[in-house]
């Protein structure tokens, strides 16, 4: 029997690619007893490499003339914290915020930074071991990019919004923000029936813009995370194409997987800095508009 017809098809790679580590199978479409493994391990994986590497920069710091990992880690800050400071201008929120807006540049630049990885190296290292534990290893399901994951996005986003909605009540006071809720944006009447209206159509007009601004959030990154994992896919068959033909007129595509497979590296490593600037500067936006009073 001949390598190719051994060979996978290209929907049966990219299936096999997209499918989930689960703790049980999944038989609904919203069902929240299943969990995804793999982006809870690398979620909780990365955060704490992160934690880490700022840790290591907090307790070497030095006021002398620092180092290269120093300095680097001092410019982000400085760039955060002005970031913080033109967006939130409570003092007192900026102790908390500003470290969150770092720690969420951080953790999702790291999420993202899991692309860049090889698409086939941690999976194969994964069915190696679930092969040798005795189990089928066309079982062996791992996706290695917890943004690419929508479950993950929209779990950060959702938190940003629970901060904001803490923020809301800690400036307004539950009154003051209750108030909000139905006198912004379009006012309020003297007339009580059009007050009521009012009242109803800013009530419906907030709680509109609390689940777009969430959503958008969430779906943002996740988009352009789970677009760059596929394109990676795309171009790993390319190689495979060559790799399970054999033939020395497919060697063009093997050059054009190494060609392909480095400029699209290079352009993601622009891709995944921006997406988590950008979902960091969201969440500063959002929480600086929870503190402005309508």
């Amino acid at each position: 029997m001949s390598a190719e017809a051994n060979a996978p098809s290209a929907s049966d790679y990219i299936v096999h690619h997209l499918t989930h580590w689960q703790n049980k199978p999944q038989t609904e479409i919203v069902d929240f007893t299943v969990f995804n493994i793999d982006s809870l391990f690398f979620s909780i994986l990365t955060g704490v490499l992160g934690c880490f590497f700022l840790w290591k920069a907090a307790r070497g710091a030095t006021a002398g003339v620092p180092g290269r990992f120093q300095a680097a880690v001092e410019i982000l800050m400085g760039m955060v914290d002005g970031q913080a400071k033109a967006i939130v201008h409570n003092a007192t929120s900026r102790k908390l915020v500003a470290p969150l807006a770092l720690t969420v540049f951080v953790w999702i630049f790291l999420l993202n930074a899991m692309d860049l990885l090889p698409v086939d190296l941690l999976p194969m290292i994964w069915t190696a071991i679930y092969g040798a534990a005795g189990h089928d290893p066309s079982h062996a399901y791992l996706r290695v990019v917890p943004t690419a994951d929508l479950s993950v996005t929209m779990g950060l986003s959702v938190s940003v919004l629970f901060i904001c909605l803490f923020y809301n009540i800690r400036i307004k006071g539950i009154g003051g923000w209750a108030h909000e809720l139905v006198s912004a944006p379009f006012g309020t009447s003297k007339n009580p029936v059009f007050a009521v209206i009012l009242a109803v159509v800013n009530m419906a007009e907030q709680l509109i813009s609390f689940v777009a601004k969430t959503v958008s959030h969430g779906m943002r990154l996740f988009g352009n995370m789970y677009a760059g994992e596929l394109v990676f896919m795309l171009i790993a068959l390319l190689g495979g194409a060559w790799a399970f033909s054999f033939e020395p007129s497919g060697l063009m595509l093997l050059l054009l997987h190494v060609v392909a497979g480095w400029a699209w590296a290079v352009f993601h490593i622009l891709i995944i800095t921006l997406q988590a600037f950008v979902f960091m500067m969201l969440t500063l936006v959002y929480i600086g508009q929870a503190h402005d009073a309508h």
